[in-house]
């Protein structure tokens, strides 16, 4: 039994209303008086019974106050027996009226939190339903324009042979002015440890600028289309890029037409 079990099941409300059975009642005992935040979940929840049975409580007749008060002050007046069962039996039922409005807030206040629960959980289901939806949708989105590239008839193809730094390395990149995009396929590169990248670089007019680092996980990815450029560059450089090239890591290049 543990705090999360507890308040899942209502053991609470079912231990101030005497439901539970001995060994259940030691348990939770123990570890009320070991676990603050049970004992304060405890207390809130007879604050709010009391709560409830004040506000559903039912006052006494009026002629009960009045004989209280003659009794109090000496008088002569006296209540018979027939008054004292006439009170104790105005006190049972409205005894037994109050035990039934606390039992049905406590039912209602129950069902309340079964309600609410269940509505978190298909709020929770909508929410991840709705990441899921996007996730595909963006994923749709990098397919068709991935093919869209490729597939355009302006589209020119580049092949990025390796040098001494990555000889065996190869990477085919497609670049379309129209359109202005640019795809690469990245199969042919060999794989890095986690504490490096490739990184895409177009030079413009000897400046080297960012294309994007590329992709562990896709063999086929779109980078950043940069106008002008003259040549394209790959380099490898620490994880999740860098401002500015490593030069002396560059691993292969090509040039634009």
């Amino acid at each position: 039994m543990d705090k999360k079990t507890i308040l899942e099941n209502g053991l609470l409300e079912q231990y101030l209303l005497g439901e539970l059975d001995v060994d259940q009642t030691t348990v939770l005992e123990n570890l009320l008086a070991t676990n603050d935040d049970l004992k304060a979940e405890l207390e809130a929840l007879e604050k709010d019974f009391e709560r409830i049975g004040q506000e559903n409580a039912i006052a006494p007749p009026t002629e009960v106050k009045a004989n209280l008060m003659a009794y109090a002050k000496g008088d002569n007046a006296v209540i018979t027996l027939k008054s004292q069962n006439k009170m104790k039996y105005l006190f049972g039922v409205a005894a037994s009226i109050a035990g039934l409005l606390l039992l049905g807030s406590f039912w209602m206040y129950t069902q309340l939190n079964e309600v609410q629960q269940q509505l978190n959980t298909v709020e929770g289901s909508n929410e991840e339903l709705n990441r899921t939806i996007e996730k595909l949708n963006n994923s749709l989105n990098t397919k068709e324009t991935l093919f869209a590239t490729l597939s355009h008839p302006d589209t020119e193809q580049y092949v990025l042979e390796g040098n001494a730094l990555m000889p065996e390395g190869k990477m085919l990149s497609y670049v379309n002015h129209t359109t202005k995009s640019v795809v690469v396929n990245t199969e042919r590169l060999p794989k890095l440890n986690n504490d490096e990248d490739y990184q895409m670089w177009a030079d413009v007019e000897g400046e080297m600028i960012n294309m994007g680092v590329i992709s562990k996980s896709s063999q086929l990815m779109a980078m950043n289309y940069i106008d002008h450029a003259e040549s394209l560059n790959i380099t490898i450089e620490p994880s999740g890029g860098s401002e500015h090239p490593t030069v002396s890591r560059l691993v292969t290049n090509v040039y634009l037409k």
